[in-house]
């Protein structure tokens, strides 16, 4: 157990703020406790918080652990003038050479960053087509030995062909009977009708749901008109895509009236990607009519979801009803998927400390207000998930740091090599 002593706790719901001590329990089915004058016994370590600020830990909504080596990469051949080429020519290149030295190192690198940054949840999008058996055991292994919680799902797409299509469905298949997860799917311009119906089905069988890119570029509304004669989301709700409650649609960007309409109707939700919608320069999002299923994620650019927010609030000023209460409320969104949902690993013993010096007062009142415009990352100085203190003094004590940051740039760069 952990005592956490003399902190400020906020309720993440509610922003109520309490002076209080907190008994931290472990495991899955651990909670956590309020008090005063709690018994310290056995193996239990205290913590003193005085000064700090005690709440909930972050949670992503939509990431790819595979572009953990992109930073400083080498440029890509030909320079990419549209969405498509950036994808043939930077991601589809990487994620062809992954092998499952290069995925492990990548969701090892991820994970501490996550649990630095304070988030104990990820929910992540993967895609291998060359390495594709067991990358999502790989990518769960590494979560674990950190001790992030995680949703994983496999990128499925007739982009390359229909034996790697298959070899997805069967890593999907095999990873759905052992822990929980998602369907992945790339988006419909890559996706035929026969892997969309099997994914469909899928989901269905294993009553999971899907989780796939939905109109982050006009030109999948394009494609899926010239195509199928229908928009994307359209496509997608004819197809059952729309029905199960667990099914993420990353983007959502260019949709029309009727395609806002179907989501707004359904059980489903929507992950938004500002920073990533910026860098590619794809549009910007908007919530108009898509209802209050929407959550916060990162597409793989950082794993920092404080700053996700900031860029959220700070794009949406100009293009979406966005507010720093609408902000956090997307913010927190992704702990009411995941609990709704039944999936584990998201508890109430997942927490954050904050050393959040601020020079103005802090409470209930303007809380959103620092939410927005002062607390960083950098603030996090402890982390616990699953009542398990994972991140102490901003060191991580799940793994060997210096390690697997030696081993990364050792694999990041037989990557580049590789890309060549």
């Amino acid at each position: 157990m952990l005592l956490l002593k003399n902190g400020t706790f906020i309720d993440w719901q509610t922003l109520e703020f309490k002076e209080t001590d907190i008994l931290v329990e472990a495991g899955r089915a651990g909670g956590i406790r309020f008090g005063q004058h709690f018994k310290v016994v056995g193996n239990t370590r205290v913590i003193d918080c005085s000064g700090k600020f005690i709440t909930r830990s972050f949670a992503n909504g939509h990431h790819h652990t595979y572009s953990a080596f992109a930073r400083g990469m080498p440029p890509p051949k030909k320079s990419p003038q549209n969405f498509r080429e950036i994808l043939q020519y930077v991601w589809w290149t990487l994620d062809k050479t992954l092998d499952r030295e290069i995925i492990y190192a990548g969701a090892l690198v991820t994970a501490m960053a996550c649990a630095k940054n304070g988030v104990t949840f990820v929910i992540d999008h993967h895609a291998s087509p060359n390495a594709v058996d067991g990358s999502l055991e790989l990518i769960s292994q590494a979560f674990d030995q950190v001790c992030v919680g995680h949703l994983l799902c496999y990128e499925i797409s007739d982009r390359d062909d229909r034996d790697i299509a298959h070899n997805g469905f069967e890593e999907t298949a095999g990873y759905l009977s052992k822990r929980q997860g998602l369907v992945g799917l790339h988006a419909s311009f890559t996706v035929g009708d026969e892997t969309l119906r099997e994914a469909v089905n899928l989901a269905s069988k294993t009553k999971s749901g899907i989780h796939i890119h939905a109109a982050e570029d006009r030109s999948d509304q394009e494609d899926c008109q010239k195509k199928y004669g229908k928009p994307v989301i359209k496509r997608l709700s004819e197809a059952g895509v729309l029905q199960f409650p667990k099914t993420i649609l990353a983007h959502c960007l260019h949709l029309d009236n009727h395609e806002r309409t179907l989501i707004e109707r359904s059980p489903v939700w929507v992950v938004e990607n500002m920073e990533s919608n910026l860098n590619n320069e794809v549009g910007f999002f908007n919530s108009k009519d898509l209802g209050s299923h929407i959550f916060l994620g990162t597409d793989g650019m950082h794993s920092d979801m404080l700053q996700s927010a900031k860029a959220a609030y700070f794009a949406g000023r100009h293009w979406d009803a966005v507010n720093p209460s609408e902000a956090y409320r997307r913010f927190r969104n992704v702990h009411h998927y995941l609990q709704n949902n039944g999936f584990t690993g998201d508890g109430d013993n997942n927490l954050v400390i904050l050393d959040y010096d601020t020079p103005t007062p802090v409470n209930s009142g303007n809380f959103l207000g620092h939410f927005v415009f002062g607390m960083e990352s950098k603030h996090v100085i402890h982390v616990i998930s699953d009542g398990k203190l994972i991140v102490a003094n901003r060191y991580i004590l799940t793994v060997n740091e210096g390690d697997i940051l030696a081993e990364a740039r050792k694999q990041s760069a037989r990557l580049w090599k590789l890309m060549r």
